[in-house]
C-alpha cells in the first residue's frame, strides 16, 4: 500500500498544479503561479519517495531521496505563504515579505546541502544530522504557523462560502504539519539523548505501521493534500457553480416563458427593442435574457394593472383558504396568477380600465432590484398560471358576466 500512496498524492498534486495553471481565456487570478509551485513541489516532495524513482537517485548517491524531499517540501510550505500574502497585503508590501522568505528558503536548502554531504562524508555523523533536521523542522515548522494564521485570517474575511471553507480546511493541514515537525523534534531528541523511543532506520509497510510510519509518512502525506484541496476547493467550486447558475437562468427563462407571452400579448409595447443591446448579447448570456423576461413581465404587469380585479383577487384567496395555502409564498403566487390571467383576459377583450384594480402583489417593493428574488417569485406565479385549477376557474367566472352581456 505504501508503494500506492506516495506516487497517488503526486499525480493527485500534479493534477491540481495543471489545473491552475492551464489558461482560462483571461487575465491569470492572483497567486496562480505561487499556487502552481506549491502543487509542483510537493509532488516533487512525495515523488522523491515513490520506490522507482528513490531507487534510481539514491543508486547515484545513498540517502539523496530525504534532501529532495526535504527541499522541495520546504518550497512548497514557502509556496503555500507566498500564495496567501499575495491575498491578504497590498503589493509592495507582500513583495517585501515574499522576498524574505524566499531568501530565507535558499539559505535553508544551502544549509542543509551542506550538512548533508558532511553526513556522508563523515559516516553519517549524528551530530550533523541533527543539525541539519534542526534546519528542516525550524524553517517548516515557522512557515506552517505564519501560513496557518494567514489562511486562519483570510477565512474570516471572505464573502464566498467556498473559499471560507477552503481556507480552513487549509488551515487544518497546517496542524498537521505542525504535529510533523513536533513529532520531528521528538525524534532528535529520542536520537540525540539515545532514548531509542523512535527506531531508526526500516521501511514503511503500511501507511500507519509500524508507528513512527503513521507521523512520518501519513501526518505529511495528510497536510498536503488538505492544504491542496483546501486552496484549489474555491478555484474547483467557481466555475462549478457559475455552470449551476447558468442552468438556473436558462431553465428559468424557459419555465417564464408562457407567462412572458401571454403579458407580452396583452401588452406588447413593453418587449424590449433588440437594438438597445450589444450585436449578440441576446443569445449568449442567459443572465441577460433572464434579466430581459423578468422586466418584461413585470412591465407588462404594470401596464395590466388597471385591468386587475378585486372580485378574482377575493374569490382565489378564498379558494386558497379552503385549501389550506393562505400566507405561503406558493398561495400567494396563486392568487397573484389568478389576477394577471384575468387582467391579461379583460385587456385583450378590449375591457375599459376599473376604477377599483387591486394594487401587485405584496412584496413587489421589497424584492425590486433582485433578480434572484424576483424570479422565484415568477416562478411560483407562471407555475400556478399554467397549473392551477384555482387561476383558470376563477378568471373563467370574471370573465363570464362580460361574455354574457356582450351576447345579450
Amino acid at each position: 500500500m505504501i508503494n500506492l500512496l506516495f506516487p497517488g498524492v503526486a499525480l493527485v498534486l500534479l493534477l491540481a498544479a495543471g489545473y491552475w495553471v492551464r489558461g482560462r481565456g483571461g487575465p491569470r487570478p492572483t497567486g496562480t503561479w505561487a499556487m502552481t509551485a506549491l502543487l509542483a513541489s510537493f509532488a516533487l516532495s512525495f515523488g522523491s519517495y515513490t520506490p522507482f524513482v528513490e531507487n534510481a537517485i539514491e543508486s547515484v548517491v545513498p540517502h539523496v531521496s530525504r534532501l529532495f524531499s526535504n527541499s522541495f517540501t520546504l518550497a512548497a510550505a514557502t509556496a503555500a505563504l507566498v500564495f496567501m500574502l499575495q491575498l491578504n497585503q497590498e503589493p509592495e508590501e507582500a513583495r517585501r515579505g515574499i522576498r524574505l522568505r524566499v531568501l530565507f528558503l535558499g539559505i535553508s536548502v544551502a544549509g542543509m546541502t551542506v550538512l548533508f554531504a558532511a553526513e556522508q562524508l563523515n559516516d553519517r555523523s549524528p551530530q550533523l544530522y541533527a543539525l541539519y533536521v534542526l534546519i528542516y523542522i525550524t524553517y517548516l515548522g515557522v512557515t506552517a504557523k505564519d501560513f496557518g494564521q494567514q489562511t486562519w485570517h483570510q477565512s474570516s474575511r471572505s464573502r464566498r462560502r467556498s473559499q471560507r471553507v477552503g481556507l480552513r480546511i487549509a488551515a487544518s493541514g497546517c496542524l498537521f504539519a505542525l504535529l510533523y515537525t513536533a513529532y520531528k523534534v521528538f525524534a532528535l531528541v529520542s536520537s540525540g539523548f539515545g532514548l531509542g523511543i523512535i527506531p531508526d532506520g526500516g521501511r514503511c509497510s503500511t501507511p500507519l505501521t509500524p508507528l513512527r510510519c503513521a507521523f512520518s509518512v501519513t501526518v505529511p502525506a495528510l497536510a498536503a493534500l488538505l492544504m491542496t484541496l483546501g486552496l484549489t476547493l474555491p478555484a474547483v467550486a467557481w466555475p462549478f457553480s457559475q455552470f449551476l447558475r447558468r442552468r438556473w437562468e436558462s431553465r428559468s427563462h424557459a419555465t417564464l416563458g408562457p407567462l412572458w407571452a401571454d403579458v407580452t400579448g396583452a401588452a406588447p409595447e413593453v418587449v424590449l427593442a433588440p437594438a438597445m443591446f450589444r450585436e449578440g448579447e441576446q443569445a449568449a448570456d442567459p443572465d441577460f435574457l433572464l434579466h430581459r423576461r423578468v422586466i418584461e413581465i413585470n412591465d407588462g404587469g404594470l401596464v395590466l394593472r388597471p385591468y386587475r380585479s378585486p372580485r378574482v383577487q377575493e374569490s382565489a384567496g378564498r379558494a386558497v383558504a379552503a385549501g389550506g395555502l393562505a400566507g405561503t409564498p406558493e398561495g400567494d403566487a396563486i392568487v397573484e396568477a389568478a389576477v394577471l390571467r384575468a387582467a391579461v383576459q379583460a385587456k385583450n377583450d378590449g375591457s375599459d380600465p376599473r376604477a377599483d384594480a387591486v394594487p401587485l402583489a405584496f412584496g413587489a417593493a421589497a424584492r425590486a432590484g433582485n433578480l434572484r428574488a424576483e424570479t422565484e417569485w415568477l416562478l411560483l406565479v407562471a407555475h400556478a398560471y399554467a397549473e392551477s385549477e384555482i387561476v383558470r376557474t376563477t378568471a373563467a367566472a370574471e370573465l363570464a358576466p362580460s361574455t354574457r352581456n356582450a351576447q345579450a
